[in-house]
Parts: C-alpha cells; structure tokens; sequence
C-alpha cells in the first residue's frame, strides 16, 4: 500500500506563518510534499487573498495573527498585503502572488473559506429551495478564484465546508476537482460529494473508523464508534479521503494503516516513521 499524500497545511502551519508565501515556497521545496493547503476569501476590493479568519486581529497560541485589523473582506487590499503574518516579515499574499510563487509540481488544495459575507450556511447539507440562493451568494468571488486558477499548470482541489461553494465551483470551473469538508455530520458530507460529483471528501482525522483517534472529541465530533466507514463508502463510490489535520506521527501513522489517501498536516516529516511507509 502506498503511503498517504502529505498535504501542508497552510503552508506547515505548525513551523512557518500560516498562509504565507515564504511558508508554502519552503513547504513546496520539501520533496514529501504532495500537495499545500491554503484558504482563500476576498479583500474589499474583491481582490482574492490568502488568510485563514475571518478578522485580521485572529490569535494563534496568543500571539495576533497580523498587525492589522477588521473584516478582511471589509478591509482595502493595501492594508491586507501589508500586513505581518504572526511578528514576521512574511505578509497576507494575493492568491495570484501565491500561485506565482510555487511550482508547478507541487498541487494545491483551495479552501474556499468566505466569499466576502456573514450570511453563510456552515456545514450543511441544503434542502432544494435554498441551493440556487447560496450557489448565488458565492459564484462571483468563485468566478475570480478559478480565473486567477486557470493559470496555474499544477494541479488545483478545491474544498470547502459550504455547499453554496461547490456548487458555484461546479457552475463556473466544472473541470476543477473538488471536495466538501466535514464539519459534524458524515451523511451530510457524503450527500454534497454525491450530489455534485465530487472527487474527493475531506473528513476531520476522528471520523475514520477502526483508529484510536475516534476516541477523542474534535472537529465537531464526540468521542465515540463511528456509525459510516468513511473509508469504505469513499472508496466504493470512487473517491479519495483526505484527512485533516494532523500533528504527530502517531496521529498520521494510524490514518496510514487505515487506508486513507491524503493527510493534512501541520508539520513536515510525520510520515517517516509510519510503519506503512512504502508498503
């Protein structure tokens, strides 16, 4: 069984400032690295860049996560790209910025995080009557994305915990491969990858079954047996699994043995020790 794909979240968020340039450049030169993670939502100006929160002023271990404030996508976007990512030198990049500076033998996953609005519909499955309004909602901001896209040659998976975001991806970029994050509710997941044909499905790392990680509360999740084999059912109806997010090997060792595709890390070199490795 081949090992995993190690997929850099955010750039290796767990030893570089998230979501920055120079994170996803040194993530890229490692040869592990199959694909980065980075999350995308608007500037005032509409202009898509990289960060993660929804506020500038967001926190990691206690330290801000710029030295700007506001909204992002209610802030200008000189004030966006200016701004320092965790006390480094290293700023919030453009998307195009982004894609610029990484090669193109390393693929990256787009999480469409916000589409510049509070009005969203986190981690559910809609009913019918409420599918074209939030597609609408967020097909403008979708439309710059996959433009800006276009013109990387690498490989491009979009994801998103928003049905709206998929479905505007599969109305203006239907060519682009996607996959619905997994909040809380497995069936849900699997009821948007089935309705819009997505090729993959991005489930929290205590959703797989048969590891001990699913003795833990996370992502949404109590502590507990899994009634779906996220694994299995993927796989019957030919689509990858990729995990998030991992920070030990411990945690990526057992996800291994388990059979899943890709694994969402915060740290380079969980893989080495897992005894899949190559098997």
């Amino acid at each position: 069984m081949a090992s995993p794909a190690v997929i850099a979240h955010r750039g290796y968020a767990g030893i570089a400032p998230e979501n920055t340039i120079g994170a996803a450049v040194r993530a890229a030169d490692r040869a592990e690295t199959a694909m980065l993670e980075i999350d995308v939502q608007p500037a005032a100006c509409d202009t898509p860049v990289v960060i993660h929160d929804e506020r500038l002023e967001g926190t990691r271990d206690g330290r801000p996560l710029t030295d700007a404030a506001g909204r992002v996508w209610e802030t200008d976007l000189e004030t966006v790209r200016a701004a320092r990512v965790l006390g480094t030198d290293e700023t919030v990049p453009t998307l195009a910025a982004l894609l610029e500076a990484v090669p193109e033998t390393v693929g990256v996953n787009v999480e469409l995080k916000n589409p510049g609005t509070a009005d969203l519909r986190f981690a559910d499955a809609l009913a019918p009557d409420d599918r074209d309004d939030r597609r609408a909602v967020w097909a403008p901001f979708v439309d710059r994305v996959v433009e800006i896209c276009d013109d990387f040659a690498g490989e491009i998976l979009f994801s998103s915990f928003y049905e709206g975001a998929i479905a505007a991806l599969r109305e203006v970029g239907p060519d682009y491969a996607a996959a619905p994050l997994v909040w809380d509710d497995l069936e849900a997941g699997f009821e948007i990858a089935d309705r819009y044909d997505c090729e993959a499905i991005h489930p929290p790392r205590n959703a797989i079954a048969g590891t001990g990680l699913t003795s833990t509360g996370y992502a949404g999740f109590d502590a507990g047996d899994r009634d779906i084999d996220v694994i299995e059912r993927a796989h019957d109806e030919g689509r990858a699994v990729n995990v998030w997010t991992i920070e030990t090997w411990t945690q990526f060792d057992q996800l291994a043995r388990a059979g899943v595709d890709g694994i969402v890390v915060d740290y380079p070199g969980l893989g080495d020790r897992s005894t899949d490795r190559g098997r």
